[in-house]
Parts: structure tokens; sequence; C-alpha cells
């Protein structure tokens, strides 16, 4: 497994954590950078799980709004929250990151959804992804 899936496992961990337990995403986020301190081995992968959160973070009115628009019906809150998380990191990775290739920000997000989701949440964040990727 690549350094960046394991960010973005990781960025997923935090975002899922944060939304369940219902706490802001901040705090969530700060807590994982004291655990990361002290696992230098695998500081490549907290480096690009922070650059997401904090790009989820910085950006999160307007992933939430792409998200909505082409969802195709899905209220954020109706959504596993795997998936919601999973959006919103390929949203961000679609929309803010050009150091990586939209296909593989779907791709991604895609395997992850199949591997730790429902059985349909593979082709429904396809779906949403890719018309967030068509629209921008």
């Amino acid at each position: 497994m690549s350094a960046r899936t394991k960010a973005r496992k990781r960025a997923l961990d935090i975002l899922f954590s944060s939304d369940v337990r219902g706490d802001a995403l901040e705090v969530t986020l700060a807590a994982e950078a004291k655990r990361a301190a002290g696992e230098p081995a695998r500081q490549a992968s907290w480096l690009y799980a922070r650059d997401i959160v904090d790009g989820v973070i910085d950006h999160r009115d307007e992933i939430d709004e792409q998200i909505t628009t082409h969802s195709r019906d899905w209220r954020l809150e109706r959504m596993p929250a795997v998936d919601r998380a999973l959006l919103r990191i390929g949203t961000w990775e679609i929309l803010f990151n050009d150091e990586v290739p939209t296909a593989v920000a779907i791709d991604e997000a895609v395997e992850l959804a199949k591997e730790l989701s429902t059985e349909e949440s593979g082709a429904f964040v396809h779906g949403v992804l890719a018309r967030i990727a068509r629209s921008n």
C-alpha cells in the first residue's frame, strides 16, 4: 500500500471518528497529531493525511455543497458516515489538490468505499465524484 493510500485511510479515520463522535474536526485532528508525534515510522502517511484533513476543514462548506449538489437527492445526513468522509476526501483532492490526478482520487475513494462501507457504496461514491469532476 502506498504512503498516499495509507494517508487517505488515516484521513478517513479522522473524519469518520469526528463525525460519529460529534467532535469538532479540529479537536480530533489535534488528538491524532499528538499520537502521530510518537510514531516517526508513519510520518510520510501522517503528513498527507494532515493535508487532507486541513483541506477539508478549510473548504468544508464548498466541499459539502459540491457533494450535496451532485449526490442526486441524497442529503449528507442520510449518507453512511464512511461514504460522507470518503466523498469529502475525494472532493478535496479533485478540487483543491493539483498533485493528484482526478482518476486517482476517484479510484482511491471507490476502493476504500468497497472495502469499508456498504455493498452499494463503491458505485455511489464513484458516481458522485465523477459528476463533481465533470462539473469543474
